[in-house]
């Protein structure tokens, strides 16, 4: 794989242009399509549900990396599967029997991930890195696109790394929340493997020269 993996938040496209915008992600360099899942119990917002995600896959032609904000997600990673998740990421603070929940995920044929909220330290997760393909680490309280970019991040994303290194398995970093050029390419100097970004792309005169420039992150051209 090409590091960084870059995943626009189709929670920021334009809803009333869902296939245009999920056609337009299919011409660029984007890697994943994220996908929140919101309840409005987990988290203070609902987005959409699975009729949507079902628009969604019929027109893209990348992975649907789904992220659940909600209680007792497991209830729900049939009808994931069956709108097109390759991967299903569940919050911690959401899952009292996480070993479990990875389990189910990873029986589905999906890459299992774990969301942390910015006050959850990373090393609840310690004892379950075997089970764990994915730390999905918010850097913005979970609910809500278009939040500032909680900086304690980047020292959360090193913390991560290194667990993830002393566990020696093959677990992904993903960040999301904030994401821009201005700290992308510290985000993967620090270990993130993976960049959610929302607004900064679909706010953008150019979405696909800003995934590009996304994509290109780690080169040497410096970007202003």
């Amino acid at each position: 794989m090409n590091f960084p993996l870059i995943a626009p938040s189709i929670l920021a496209s334009d809803f009333g242009n869902l296939q245009r915008d999920v056609e337009m992600l299919n011409s660029s360099k984007a890697d994943w399509l994220h996908i929140d899942i919101m309840d409005g119990t987990f988290v203070p917002n609902i987005s959409f549900g699975f009729p949507v995600t079902a628009a969604i896959n019929k027109h893209t032609k990348k992975p649907l990396d789904f992220h659940l904000m909600i209680e007792q997600p497991s209830r729900y990673f049939k009808q994931c599967v069956e709108t097109g998740a390759e991967v299903i990421s569940v919050h911690h603070e959401a899952c009292p029997n996480l070993h479990r929940v990875l389990q189910e995920i990873r029986e589905l044929g999906c890459k299992a991930g774990v969301a942390l909220n910015p006050h959850t330290p990373v090393n609840v997760l310690k004892d379950i890195m075997e089970l764990t393909d994915i730390i999905l680490l918010m850097s913005v309280n979970p609910g809500f696109g278009g939040q500032k970019f909680i900086e304690r991040t980047f020292q959360k994303v090193r913390d991560a790394k290194e667990m993830v290194l002393n566990a020696g398995t093959h677990t992904m970093i993903e960040i999301d929340g904030g994401v821009n050029m201005n700290n992308a390419r510290a985000l993967c100097q620090a270990g993130a493997d993976i960049l959610v970004a929302g607004n900064f792309v679909f706010s953008a005169s150019d979405p696909l020269e800003t995934i590009a420039r996304l994509k290109t992150v780690n080169s040497e051209e410096k970007f202003v």
